[in-house]
């Protein structure tokens, strides 16, 4: 009989996406530690945003971030797996009490992508085309430049979402380029989007490690990954939207970069019909206080009665 794998659990989603992203860290565990990938086991663990997919409802509707990891963090307390790998744009700044992350993977490619079988950009749908879109972030700052559209409601993975496209369930959409890279599917990207027009979400591109918070051996482990300048942007972004996630559920999008050791942080939050948005950014070194400053900034732009009119409307 085979014994187990020894050296470490993996606890992902079972999506193309997730799956590639965890054989990934498999990898990197591997040949970090020097030991074999057959010790390091990938155990696929359902969520309800997984099973949420077919409802195409938006994250916000159906309960938020947490969708996607609740089940994995639920199988790491029980130390079922050791360790969770997430799309660091999916996980709730309010962590579950005996989790952190430790560790984020060098961030790909912020951008998102317009998608379409049938034009080359945004710009060339006809009046009234359907976006296929289930963010309310991507959906605002669509309509934000082309009002006219009508958005229809667009889940699922790559896959599926390039299979709806050619069934005509909708004529444009967007991807993060993050994912299409890696699948090795990048060049089916119709065009990349300017990250000042149509800012990302916060984290999107980078991979996160979560692991138990009382588990001082897998810490070690996992925190030997981690890629600083990415945990350095990522970390302002979430300290941004963790001020925003009390304050409204309106569309948000955060672009950072870091040169030199001195990092700038945009933030921008916007009405679910993208008729107005506020953008704030900062200068400095302390990403914790950075994102919180941004946050804090676009609060006060927006001012509390607009974000408590599409609170309610959200």
């Amino acid at each position: 009989m085979q014994s187990p794998p020894s050296f470490a659990r993996i606890g992902t989603r079972g999506s193309p996406l997730a799956l590639a992203q965890a054989r990934l860290v498999r990898r990197l565990l591997s040949q970090t530690h020097g030991v074999a990938e057959d010790d390091i086991a990938i155990e696929v663990i359902s969520t309800g945003g997984d099973r949420s997919q077919a409802s195409n409802a938006s994250l916000i509707e159906i309960g938020g971030k947490g969708l996607f990891t609740k089940e994995i963090d639920d199988a790491m307390l029980s130390g079922r797996v050791d360790i969770g790998v997430h799309s660091a744009k999916d996980v709730a700044t309010r962590l579950p009490e005996g989790i952190r992350l430790v560790a984020f993977l060098e961030r790909e490619d912020v951008r998102d992508a317009f998608m379409s079988v049938k034009v080359q950009s945004l710009d060339h749908l006809g009046e009234r085309a359907k976006f296929g879109t289930s963010s309310i972030r991507r959906a605002a700052q669509v309509l934000r430049v082309r009002p006219d559209l009508v958005i229809v409601p667009f889940r699922g993975n790559v896959g599926t979402r390039l299979q709806k496209l050619i069934d005509g369930v909708a004529d444009g959409t967007m991807l993060a380029m993050a994912g299409l890279n890696r699948l090795g599917e990048g060049h089916r990207a119709t065009a990349p989007l300017d990250p000042e027009i149509f800012m990302p979400a916060p984290a999107q591109g980078a991979i996160g490690l979560a692991v138990r918070r009382d588990d001082a051996r897998m810490t070690a482990l996992v925190e030997a990954l981690d890629h600083a300048p990415t945990s350095i942007t990522v970390t302002a972004e979430r300290a941004m939207l963790a001020v925003l996630d009390g304050s409204c559920r309106t569309p948000v999008g955060a672009l950072t970069s870091l040169s030199n050791g001195t990092l700038t942080v945009k933030g921008q939050i916007l009405s679910l019909d993208g008729k107005t948005a506020f953008d704030s950014a900062a200068t400095g070194t302390d990403p914790e206080a950075l994102g919180r400053q941004v946050g804090e900034d676009l609060i006060a732009r927006a001012g509390t009665e607009w974000l408590a009119q599409w609170a309610a409307n959200s």
